[in-house]
């Protein structure tokens, strides 16, 4: 379609009472292009044009507020369902709410919302709580007049006077370096742009590191001091990474000893560190290997790396002396196990808290004594359900004998307890209040599903008590699947919306993630990536089977990597779904393989293969390629979200593949598409304003699954 067509077909959408007064879906244009790999393989992409890295073409923009109007046209309908479940989400809010706070060089540092407000407000009091408040930042204030905007770190310096912040108002995660005099409120001249979201201050209180990214690809590619005063121009390389199959990141030791640069691949990592007070000369801890990963942290002297060297795949703790600059100088501490992922840690002064995955949950492991001690008072924090989520929270300074932890489940709202390592007391610090909830009248399980390779995977699910297992229910079905990334069971706010219509939500822990050890993540990506489709798809059979959903009522939701996962079960198993929820998908694994232009492309060979060089990766790939794959076949009703200025996914993808899958698809189920214009990769920017969009994407699949209203 020619663009003044488009444009035409733009006005002409109107908003309907009645779904069979719909118009047409939009169409758009299709002009031939041939992908091409280095090895002479070949791909028609039709809407290929469809690509504008600058975001301003107007055919393009034509289709997707097109695409916007259609689906207002459809929705219009639903409205009213739409704006019961915004206001049955956000009514469970504590509008004035505040998280707990943390005390850091004598100084307690908080967040709080206020009633009506969509941004936090960031503030410290000195001393005690019951001190004044003084403000870092009241990001509603900053945020006025602007479609989005984020803060995405924020770091006061050594000596408690300035406060350096990132702050992003496009959603491109491109962020812009601030500075300010917190007693005066002064905003300095220094400004820092086309940065990522970390910040470190050397001792001296007037150095900052920061991690520049390049202005195309969006690559962490250097990092550099600003001395503040001086213009950023005249900023210090202090490293650059030139292999861009690596991420970087800063920070500050435990002991707050040392400055210390991360850089990171899928197989790979390395650390170099420079002492805070003098951080001239940065020196590598270990150099970098293939297949070998580690992270350090500094406390009492001596070094803690978790590490999977020497074939510890679900990695082990080592100790070195200060002075390291080699594996050579490791000692190992805790033992790598084969039935035990260790995630993290955290050092204290008298015990070490270990983060762990064994069985497929979490659990925190207290090691008492020295680091590097011999674990031979080992305990585990306790957990009251059979299905939860335990993690470690803030805990700013290592000389206490309280750990502070996080800890929830589908029905647990998110609670941070606090438990003395000598005595055993626990104590609630907080639990997130939900209004009119009641954990009491719900229930979750922990099943295991066969997959059709034999392999049990671990579901999570929820339910309303009196839900009958008798194969009638409606069902949501969520997961994510890779980077090694774990679908832990936390508490969802706007499941309840779900669950009180007398739905099933279930988490598939399936292959790709991590919750089963390392080894469940190396099982799905690279040539073994068909078995997170094929695992959530068995999943589903599986609980249709035992009679928790309809054959014909069940819905997936998948975001990011989870819509990859959307596209391929849509095009493996439609008739499996009748409804398809797919957020910002990876949907064009291929084309955007090849092109090392695009963001994350390069980080990510060794989590999907390199179609470039690997001929087998190519064809693996595109034998699974959601937008390669379609196919005339009837699909699922499908909603499918993006935003315009994604950096993870571009929008590209989710707006050819509505476009090819329109062309395609020989089912009467709709097709819906939603381009938010004025955000990226997470949505827009606020509080509530993401439960808008929830609730227009639950109204839909509720509408499609035909479930009724509960009873007032």
């Amino acid at each position: 379609m020619k663009p003044t067509l488009l444009l035409a077909a733009l006005m002409t959408l109107s908003t309907p009472t009645l779904a069979q007064d719909l118009p047409e879906p939009p169409d758009v244009e299709k002009r031939p292009h041939v992908v091409k790999a280095p090895h002479g393989a070949e791909r028609q992409d039709e809407y290929y044009w469809l690509r504008d890295d600058d975001r301003k073409d107007p055919a393009m923009l034509a289709y997707l507020n097109a695409e916007n109007a259609y689906a207002d046209a459809y929705m219009a309908r639903l409205k009213p369902l739409e704006d019961r479940l915004y206001e049955e989400i956000v009514g469970r809010i504590k509008q004035d709410d505040s998280s707990v706070p943390y005390r850091e060089r004598g100084w307690w540092y908080y967040s709080r919302f206020e009633t009506g407000q969509d941004y936090p407000v960031y503030a410290r009091r000195l001393g005690s709580m019951d001190a004044a408040e003084q403000v870092l930042l009241d990001v509603n204030t900053m945020a006025a007049g602007k479609d989005y905007f984020n803060v995405g770190d924020w770091e006061v310096s050594q000596d408690n006077r300035l406060l350096a912040w990132a702050e992003d108002d496009v959603g491109r995660r491109q962020y812009v370096i601030r500075v300010k005099e917190i007693e005066t409120g002064e905003v300095l001249d220094d400004v820092i742009r086309g940065v990522s979201a970390n910040i470190v201050w050397a001792d001296d209180n007037r150095t900052i590191f920061y991690v520049e990214n390049d202005p195309e690809t969006l690559l962490t590619v250097r990092v550099k001091k600003h001395v503040l005063g001086t213009p950023a121009s005249a900023d210090e390389l202090v490293y650059e990474e030139h292999d861009d199959s690596f991420y970087m990141g800063i920070g500050r030791t435990r002991d707050d000893r040392y400055i210390c640069i991360g850089v990171e691949s899928t197989v790979s990592s390395e650390s170099r560190c420079a002492p805070a007070a003098d951080p001239r000369e940065f020196t590598v801890l270990a150099p970098r290997e293939r297949d070998v990963e580690y992270d350090a942290d500094h406390h009492n002297g001596r070094w803690v790396i978790r590490t999977n060297a020497d074939g510890a795949e679900n990695f082990k703790l080592m100790t070195a002396p200060s002075d390291a600059t080699s594996r050579a100088q490791w000692q190992e501490w805790i033992a790598h196990d084969e039935d035990v992922f260790i995630d993290g840690y955290e050092l204290f002064d008298g015990f070490t808290a270990v983060a762990e995955r064994s069985g497929g949950l979490e659990r925190l492991r207290l090691l008492r004594g020295e680091v590097g001690q011999p674990d031979a008072s080992a305990e585990y924090v306790k957990a009251d359900e059979p299905a939860y989520s335990m993690g470690l929270s803030v805990n700013s300074e290592p000389d206490t004998d309280w750990l502070r932890y996080s800890y929830t489940s589908l029905t647990t709202p998110a609670t941070t307890y606090e438990l003395n390592t000598k005595t055993g007391e626990r104590r609630q610090l907080k639990q997130q209040p939900v209004i009119g909830y009641d954990p009491s009248k719900y229930t979750t399980e922990r099943l295991w599903a066969t997959a059709r390779d034999g392999t049990r995977v671990p579901v999570t699910l929820v339910y309303r008590n009196g839900f009958e297992k008798d194969g009638s229910a409606a069902m949501l079905q969520y997961a994510y699947g890779s980077y090694g990334s774990s679908t832990d069971p936390n508490f969802n706010l706007s499941v309840v919306s779900l669950l009180d219509r007398g739905m099933v939500y279930a988490l598939a822990h399936i292959r790709g993630g991590q919750e089963m050890g390392r080894k469940w993540y190396d099982a799905g990506k690279l040539l073994n990536k068909n078995n997170t489709f094929t695992d959530f798809i068995d999943v589903t059979r599986y609980l249709v089977e035992q009679g928790y959903a309809a054959p014909d009522r069940v819905a997936a939701y998948g975001g990011s990597a989870g819509g990859l996962l959307m596209g391929a079960i849509a095009n493996m198993s439609p008739q499996t779904y009748d409804v398809i929820l797919s957020q910002v998908p990876f949907v064009d694994v291929v084309t955007t393989m090849l092109d090392a232009s695009i963001p994350l492309t390069t980080n990510e060979y060794d989590e999907w293969g390199n179609p470039e060089t690997s001929v087998e990766s190519y064809e693996y790939m595109l034998g699974y390629s959601p937008y390669d794959n379609l196919s005339r076949q009837a699909y699922p009703a499908t909603f499918v979200g993006t935003g315009l200025w994604d950096s993870q996914v571009q929008y590209w993808e989710p707006a050819k593949y509505v476009a090819r899958l329109r062309d395609l698809n020989t089912g009467s189920e709709p097709v819906l598409f939603r381009t938010n214009m004025d955000a990226g990769h997470g949505g827009k920017s606020g509080r509530f304003r993401r439960y808008r969009e929830q609730a227009e994407m639950y109204a839909f699949m509720l509408d499609r699954l035909d479930v009724a209203e509960p009873a007032r």
